[in-house]
């Protein structure tokens, strides 16, 4: 029943994005029926598209008494400690700082310099002389990338 509602609201969440630049990157249920819903865009997301897309869904389920009870609806940007889950996220970091969590575990540092269907391209800068190295990453060999906040 669950992966029912998940696939529904997935269907609902990509009819209203369909004719923009947005992308739907992650969305759960819980139990309590508490839905959230990450939504990215090639050139981020802004807080009235967000709104304009929690009204509209949450209007929807309403009216179709979509979940027969109380729910909950929360329609957002991924947070910046959220990890980078597709390409289009990966080409709009670009020349960001992130930092690349490799199925080994060892953790990689760098500018993100490229990005492809198999790999992405990180700029590391070594040791004390500070040398810059070039790194290529398969996606096979990613845990986790999560873009590097800088102050």
């Amino acid at each position: 029943m669950e992966n029912s509602i998940v696939k529904q609201l997935t269907e609902k969440t990509e009819a209203l994005i369909a004719d923009s630049a947005l992308f739907l990157v992650e969305l759960t249920v819980s139990p309590a029926n508490n839905i959230k819903i990450f939504i990215d865009g090639d050139a981020g997301v802004t807080i009235e598209a967000v709104s304009k897309i929690n009204r509209a869904l949450y209007r929807q389920l309403e009216e179709e008494e979509f979940l027969n009870g109380d729910f909950s609806l929360e329609v957002s940007s991924p947070g910046v400690d959220e990890p980078l889950k597709f390409l289009r996220q990966y080409n709009k970091n670009i020349g960001r700082k992130v930092e690349v969590t490799l199925n080994e575990g060892e953790p990689v540092e760098g500018k993100l310099m490229a990005a492809t269907e198999t790999e992405i391209t990180i700029e590391e800068t070594i040791g004390k002389k500070k040398e810059i190295k070039e790194t290529v990453i398969p996606f096979s060999n990613i845990k986790k990338t999560v873009v590097q906040i800088s102050f």
